[in-house]
This record gives structure tokens, sequence and C-alpha cells, in this order.
């Protein structure tokens, strides 16, 4: 895969806004926005007009080529389309926004629509997901699928069935759940399903390297602890060996997916929070 020599230019956010593991967890009953910067207000990341302020990598293709106009806005939705592929052919894409976070709260609005891109895998079938706490683009190499992260991974039903959303993967990373390192790539949340083209809206509560909490509905359907970069891995490792050994995951870049459903988003807005 992806040589450690050539991951040599990484994320500098891993080394400013790491911080060592201990600690207290954060306490469920804590309030995000009374813990806001003061003053703070919600920052729209998408602006509903363009892509400004975000840039795309698409596996096989160079940073900022928008392969196909994959990402585009459409009726003031950023949209993720792929008329101009004949084949997914493993094109998977992200479109980053260009600032790095680690305390927040983020409140994004999906909706699947369509058909699946031919060649898309099944397991791809209305599926997209926000990637959080991730490597910078510019450190992907050009046939990577996806960037270091914890990924808050969106899914739709088929129509039947049960099929939860804002679960957690964990590209080239690991967490720790009740008190325990989890090494399963992703885990269900307790979400409901949601089948159709409906909008469902995902909120995420971060806290730096202490707590990533998944709610929907006001409810909590997903809660982890101590983001890690999996240095098992070629990238994993020479993330943390760039970022002088450190593994955990205090902050990092915002991305959203293109995984061959085509997806819109109608609100993605951030709070910053007090460290």
């Amino acid at each position: 895969m992806e040589s450690v020599k050539s991951m040599k230019s990484v994320l500098l956010l891993l080394v400013a806004l790491a911080v060592p593991a201990g600690g207290s967890t954060l306490k469920a009953q804590d309030s995000s926005e009374a813990a806001a910067d003061a003053g703070a207000e919600w920052i729209q990341l998408f602006n509903g007009r363009d892509l400004t302020g975000w840039q795309v990598k698409i596996r096989g293709n160079k940073l900022g080529d928008n392969w196909g106009n994959t990402f585009r806005v459409e009726d003031g939705y950023l949209t993720v389309g792929y008329e101009a592929y004949e084949n997914f052919d493993e094109k998977f894409g992200h479109i980053f926004y260009h600032q790095p976070f680690g305390h927040y709260r983020l409140r994004v609005e999906y909706r699947f629509i369509g058909e699946q891109c031919n060649g898309g895998p099944g397991w791809a079938f209305r599926n997209s997901g926000i990637m959080i706490h991730g490597q910078s683009p510019e450190t992907m190499e050009i046939d990577q699928d996806f960037p270091a992260s914890i990924e808050v991974q969106l899914l739709g039903g088929s129509g039947s069935g049960t099929r939860t959303t804002a679960n957690i993967c964990t590209p080239y990373t690991h967490m720790v759940l009740r008190d325990r390192l989890i090494t399963t790539h992703c885990l269900n949340s307790k979400s409901g399903t949601y089948h159709g083209d409906q909008w469902v809206t995902v909120e995420l509560e971060v806290r730096g390297n202490k707590l990533i909490r998944n709610i929907i509905d006001g409810e909590t359907v997903f809660e982890l602890t101590q983001p890690q970069l999996d240095t098992g891995t070629d990238i994993g490792r020479a993330l943390a060996g760039s970022a002088g050994g450190q593994f955990l995951l205090s902050g990092g870049s915002i991305s959203l997916q293109s995984e061959s459903h085509p997806v819109q988003f109608r609100k993605v807005e951030l709070l910053p929070l007090k460290p």
C-alpha cells in the first residue's frame, strides 16, 4: 500500500492539538452549547451557494481535481453525483473543509437520492460519511481510499428491514468504547432506520481526544473516547511518527464522502467549543 517514506508531510494539527490521554472523561450531562467559547456562533461551513472553503480529493486524482463534477451545488444543496461515471471503479472521494477543528459541535443534514452508481460496492448502497479528526488532504496518497480519520457513517434504509445510521468506522484508526480498545472496523449505533429520500439530521459533539458523541433527534446513539491512529498500518504509523509518536487524535480535518450513491447535504454547520 502507501509507503511510510511518502507520508513525510502530515497534518501539523496532530502535534498542535495533541494532549495527554489522562484526565477525567467528560460527563454525559455536560452541555455543549453552554461550553461554547464566549460569543461563539454557529459557523456555516457550507454557504448554500458554492464550494468556497472546500477542496476535493478523489482516489486516483490529484488534490483539487473534482473529477466528473462529483461534488457541486444544486438547488442550494451540496450534491454528490456520478453522471460522468461509466463505472465507479473504486473512485472514493472526499470534500474537505479548509480549516481543521478539535473541539466543536457539528450539525449535518443529509439525504440520499437517485440510484447507486454502476460498479459501486454493495455495502455502499445509500452510504456516505462525515470524516472527523482526519489527516489533511495534502498528505493523502493519490491512490489512497480514505483519509485516516474517525468516520461517522451515514446510511439510508432499503425500504424494509433495519439499518442504523451515525455508526462509527475507523479507517487507519482505532477507538476506545467503555474502557476497551476497539479494533473492529465498523460498529453500529442504536439509531432508528431512515428509509426513502427523507432528510436526516446528525449532530456530533467532539471534545478532542476525550469524547465523540453522535446524536440524532436529541438522543445519543453512539459515544466513544480516545480516538487514535492505528499504528499497525503504514499510514497510521507514518502519521504518528511525523507527529513525534503522538497517536491520539485531538483534532483534524472534516470531510464528506462520495462512495457511489448520490447524496445531498443542505446544512453543514459548526459551533466551536472550549477545550
